[in-house]
């Protein structure tokens, strides 16, 4: 009985001097969830508490089965009375699916933290729900800006506005009589007497005589006198003469206006004065000829 008291003694004494030896630190690790999604971070946090006078050094931890370290870990340490605390954040995830345990974190022989158990799945899914198929990205429709309803009103009232001051300002437009139309011939004769009072210069005297006929024909005839040529005009007129030595000295004076215009022909006061007269005598032939055709046409 003495000896297994004696016994009993000298446990008890090996036991409270291993519990004061270590009694001066402690580690303690936890993480803020035990249930992750695949590849979602986790926080594991490394708690150490060590006396005054302690020598342990708490080297870190570099790798964990089955997780990923995502980041570096943030570290921070208080001195007080109590002695030196140490926290250490570890931002962790995993890729592989299922029950693992983070495994203890030891300090020192003897001083170690417990295990923690962490459960790694995929998202929910709803079997009764239906399948999508992926889908190509579809472009955001831009909507267009809608202007408020008052510019409208204010545009319309705008336009109104403006549309009342000009009715208003607008002068009814007077206007003149027509004056009677003098016709073909008798405009041709007061233009050629005209021409032989201001009796210009050779050029413009021939160019304004040959102008003249061909504007008289144009109205009278309709034959489109004002774009041919001397020599197509000649053709055309033909057929409306019967006196051939008429037309001959017609088709004559026609051609010497050419020549003065264009080649630099200088005539005479005497060809100048038979040309004035050849133009008027076929204006007159040509007038006398038109009379006699509607006349017959009356009878």
């Amino acid at each position: 009985m003495i000896f297994r008291n004696q016994i009993f003694i000298a446990f008890t004494f090996l036991f409270v001097q291993t519990a004061f030896a270590q009694g001066g630190a402690s580690i303690r690790a936890s993480v803020d969830k035990n249930r992750i999604l695949i590849g979602e971070p986790l926080y594991l946090t490394v708690e150490i508490n060590q006396s005054p006078g302690t020598t342990r050094h708490f080297t870190g931890i570099d790798s964990i089965e089955h997780f990923e370290f995502l980041a570096k870990p943030v570290m921070d340490s208080t001195a007080r009375d109590a002695g030196l605390s140490i926290k250490a954040v570890y931002k962790i995830t995993s890729f592989d699916s299922g029950h693992w345990v983070i495994p203890a974190i030891s300090l020192a022989e003897g001083i170690t933290s417990d295990t923690i158990p962490v459960d790694v799945v995929f998202s929910d899914f709803d079997p009764a729900q239906d399948y999508h198929t992926i889908k190509d990205i579809l472009e955001p429709k831009l909507k267009k800006k809608a202007f408020p309803w008052w510019w409208y009103a204010a545009g319309a009232g705008l336009l109104l506005a403006v549309a009342f001051i000009y009715l208003r300002r607008k002068k009814p437009v007077l206007t003149a009589a027509p004056k009677e139309m003098l016709n073909a011939f008798k405009e041709a004769m007061e233009q050629l007497d005209q021409l032989q009072k201001e009796n210009p210069e050779a050029k413009q005297f021939h160019s304004r005589l040959i102008d003249i006929f061909r504007l008289y024909i144009f109205r009278k005839s309709g034959l489109l006198s004002l774009q041919k040529t001397t020599d197509d005009l000649v053709i055309q007129l033909k057929p409306l003469y019967v006196n051939k030595e008429q037309f001959d000295r017609l088709s004559q004076s026609l051609r010497m206006s050419d020549f003065v215009k264009f080649a630099k022909f200088v005539p005479s006061a005497q060809d100048n004065r038979q040309s004035w007269e050849e133009i008027k005598a076929a204006i007159t032939t040509l007038e006398k000829k038109e009379d006699a055709f509607i006349a017959s046409e009356r009878s």
